[in-house]
């Protein structure tokens, strides 16, 4: 099979790999239908993911067909379309009894697949606990509509969640990229009385207002003025962190108000310096993850229901064997690249 491999730091390449095969009574085999590419997948390319192994199959974004179960699997059956978690985890340990899976204790727990275990960036992908990693798709649910319920969706859903967001909270969002855009989806399920979006990408700028226009928009230099503006209390209720860069991550804390909310989303590359003298006072509450991707299912059911709609995001489609010109476009944000979509390989 194709399968899209970690060969060393700053290289990827397009191989033919054997099936992968089962190895647990808990595993699963998937056909992959349709796959995307993430800004994750960009760390482990430029060496921002240390534990990411060469070798491995990359890419943990994506919707199959379940070829074949193993023994001690019981909620999917092969034939049956489904969605793959980003995150490994066995269900049973203190971390996932809690509900947090992203800290597993299984060898394989946390984000395994596509970094330390082989991804979904090929045609077939084993997924290990699959009873916890894998979700039915709904009749009448397309494999577009669910392709980021496992991965993004899910972190917007978890990050909305542990924000503990009111009817009357402003809530600013830094960053509508991918991730971002999933997040808005999110909070916006919660009803906040006012959504901002801070984006210095006018194409990402324009996306937002074109497809959520009740949601205001703003530049970062304008940023904490518009908050102002928009808040009663000094600052943001609730501040999401979905940029991931150096003056985004002071810019969040800035902005929000004394006693606020500050959720940290954003995978960065390198350490940010928190500087607790300039914070003094603000007694602000920082939360960050990894995702704790374990909504998957409400999550699809508020799909199905039509209540999150991600397919705005899939701007652009390749096949598998294409996939490095989709890498070479998402990479650079060329073409006004919002998600890709990857389906099955070219006959």
């Amino acid at each position: 099979m194709l399968a899209y491999t970690y060969v060393e730091h700053g290289r990827f390449e397009l191989q033919e790999k054997p099936v992968p095969q089962l190895k647990d009574p808990h595993d699963a085999l998937v056909r992959v239908t349709l796959g995307s590419i993430c800004t994750s997948d960009l760390h482990i390319k430029h060496g921002s993911v240390p534990r990411a192994v060469p070798g491995i199959t990359v890419g943990h974004e994506m919707v199959g067909v379940v070829e074949r179960v193993g023994e001690g699997v019981t909620s999917v059956k092969p034939g049956d379309r489904v969605t793959v978690n980003v995150e490994t985890f066995c269900g049973e340990c203190f971390f996932c009894r809690h509900g947090y899976v992203n800290n597993c204790e299984d060898p394989d727990g946390g984000w395994a697949l596509g970094c330390r275990i082989d991804g979904g960036q090929a045609e077939y992908v084993r997924v290990p606990h699959a009873d916890q990693g894998l979700n039915r798709i709904p009749d009448g649910v397309s494999d577009e509509q669910a392709l980021f319920v496992g991965d993004i969706l899910a972190t917007g859903f978890w990050a909305a969640r542990i924000s503990d967001i009111r009817p009357d909270d402003t809530v600013l969002i830094i960053g509508a990229g991918p991730t971002g855009i999933c997040t808005l989806l999110c909070v916006l399920l919660k009803r906040p009385r006012q959504v901002i979006v801070c984006e210095k990408s006018e194409e990402r700028a324009r996306f937002v207002r074109e497809h959520y226009p009740d949601v205001l928009v703003v530049l970062p230099e304008a940023c904490r003025e518009q908050v102002l503006g928009h808040s009663a209390h000094g600052g943001a209720d609730v501040v999401l962190e979905v940029a991931g860069a150096d003056d985004t991550f002071r810019l969040a804390w800035e902005c929000a108000r004394p006693n606020a909310v500050v959720t940290v989303v954003a995978l960065y590359d390198r350490p940010q310096v928190l500087p607790l003298p300039d914070m003094y006072g603000k007694n602000l509450t920082f939360k960050t993850g990894g995702v704790d991707g374990c909504d998957c299912a409400e999550i699809l059911r508020l799909i199905a229901e039509g209540q999150i709609d991600t397919t705005p995001l899939i701007t652009h489609r390749f096949p598998l064997d294409r996939i490095e010109e989709a890498y070479h476009i998402f990479e650079n944000r060329l073409e006004g690249v919002i998600k890709v979509a990857i389906t099955e390989k070219q006959q």
